[in-house]
């Protein structure tokens, strides 16, 4: 163990690197508001929505791959925003990313993904074709 990992140094130097990366202190902290970590890691991929895709070997697995959403989105980003082609490389389906290994493309398969619109205007919204079996009371008009 050198002198400068056992006081901390190399965490600081690490610290630096992540910022230069990120495009310096004001983006590394607009960064870290949007997704609440910091970390540096090769850039595998980017999907048809903007979605960038890294992956960082030396951090645990099941950490080390992880998705950067479209800064359009600002913090409103959900996980159904990954296409499924790049879910699977996210879950350890497969080590190749659909950039190196494009996925099978069948017929009955829509071409653009859609992100799930729950809590949308475009949201489902069942109605019913049943009469109700309470009748709400009307006051008598006068």
């Amino acid at each position: 163990m050198s002198l400068g990992s056992f006081f901390g140094l190399d965490k600081i130097a690490k610290l630096g690197r992540i910022i230069k990366n990120h495009g310096g202190l004001r983006n590394s902290l607009y960064h870290l508001y949007l997704t609440d970590d910091l970390k540096e890691g090769k850039l595998m991929g980017e999907d048809q929505l903007g979605n960038k895709y890294y992956q960082n070997d030396q951090y645990f697995y099941g950490r080390n791959r992880w998705v950067v959403y479209n800064p359009k989105h600002n913090v409103d980003y959900d996980a159904s925003m990954v296409p499924a082609e790049w879910y699977g490389w996210l879950h350890y389906k497969t080590d190749k990313t659909p950039a190196e290994k494009p996925p099978v493309k069948y017929d009955w398969m829509v071409d653009m993904h859609v992100p799930n619109p729950s809590g949308t205007k475009d949201a489902y919204m069942p109605y019913t074709t049943t009469k109700p079996k309470i009748e709400a009371w009307v006051p008598p008009k006068k």
